[in-house]
């Protein structure tokens, strides 16, 4: 296979992305989200591609996100590349949301952050047994991004939520629940699926065209409720309240073990990425896509201009410590006003989609 970050070719009617780099989970580089850009605008005008589908090489990973590294690096020193990277994975991810064919992602191993970003928007997204899903950003000093305020506050009732507070990670069959999976392969390879469509006519439903997949509307053949149905209730009552705070008073009101993590689990995050998470997704819910990833592109100008975000990377991926020094440290040092600042306008920085 070629050492190409990217890989593009076409398969019968299929234009086919490979993400190519495996000892990095697939992380994105800006290189990549620029390559892949193109390439659709390419095969959006050629008649002979029917469809797009995307997947990753190696079996550990999907994409596991942006290549923080790289972009602590840049941020650190002031070098433009954090935002310029930014900018074109958002753009990059309006792209596969209005893209004008069929897109498909075959997701398997991790997939979270900018890897949610380049599968989450398409029509299809395929998951298997070995899908592992989170958006873990607010434990780095980030927000889930690449259009989290879009999807996640329309998963069913509070889920989007409580995933963008906790960082949760999910499985197949809860994906499936929370609307991110479109279907659940059990039968297939990636390279099954691909060649059934590169070599067939295709039209209607992808997904029904190919043999041996199964799509869990059907009878789940009693294996019983995904966790995310099991703790539904307590999510929707919980996770429905008006600010950070609130939620953490009512899980500190329960005695379940899972609302005793999840309050854990919230804490541990930084509390201005928290706040700006709840903020987001209760925007979100009433914005457009592009409109979302233009606030998106608002507040990870602040975020890369600030604290928790280096601090975040150092505790978690630099230093590994896993000690992470907030600014603020306290949910009620971080104001409405701190977070105000977030969301407002770039002028003529703004994101252009």
């Amino acid at each position: 296979m070629s050492d190409a970050e990217v890989l593009f070719e076409r398969r019968g009617a299929v234009g086919l992305i490979t993400l190519n780099r495996p000892k990095s989970l697939n992380a994105l580089t800006h290189a990549m989200c620029l390559q892949m850009k193109a390439q659709l605008d390419v095969w959006k005008d050629d008649d002979n591609v029917v469809c797009v589908i995307i997947q990753g090489a190696g079996d550990r990973a999907f994409c596991a996100g942006g290549d923080i590294r790289a972009l602590y690096e840049s941020g650190k020193a002031g070098t433009p590349y954090v935002l310029d990277f930014y900018r074109d994975e958002y753009i990059l991810n309006a792209a596969i949301k209005h893209y004008p064919k069929p897109y498909m992602a075959l997701i398997h191993g991790i997939v979270m952050g900018g890897g949610v970003g380049v599968s989450v928007h398409g029509f299809y997204r395929v998951v298997d047994k070995t899908t592992t899903f989170a958006m873990p950003e607010t434990g780095i000093g980030l927000f889930p991004d690449v259009g989290g305020s879009f999807f996640l506050p329309r998963c069913p009732g509070e889920i989007g939520m409580y995933l963008g507070l906790t960082g949760a990670r999910l499985k197949a069959d809860d994906l499936f629940y929370a609307g991110i999976a479109t279907d659940v392969n059990v039968a297939s390879s990636s390279d099954e699926i691909i060649a059934e469509l590169a070599g067939g006519e295709l039209s209607g439903n992808l997904m029904s065209e190919i043999s041996g997949h199964y799509v869990v509307q059907q009878e789940r053949e009693g294996r019983g409720l995904p966790p995310l149905a099991e703790h539904r209730e307590a999510i929707d009552r919980i996770f429905s309240a008006g600010s950070v705070e609130e939620v953490l008073d009512r899980l500190d009101a329960g005695e379940s073990a899972w609302a005793v993590d999840a309050a854990k689990t919230i804490r541990a995050k930084s509390p201005t990425a928290t706040k700006l998470a709840f903020r987001q997704i209760r925007e979100g819910k009433n914005l457009d896509f592009d409109d979302c990833m233009r606030m998106e592109f608002r507040m990870v100008n602040r975020v890369v201009a600030g604290h928790d975000f280096y601090e975040g990377v150092r505790a978690t991926i630099i230093d590994k410590d896993q000690s992470p020094k907030w600014q603020p440290a306290r949910y009620e040092d971080v104001s409405d006003k701190d977070i105000d600042a977030y969301f407002a306008p770039l002028g003529d920085r703004e994101l252009k989609l």
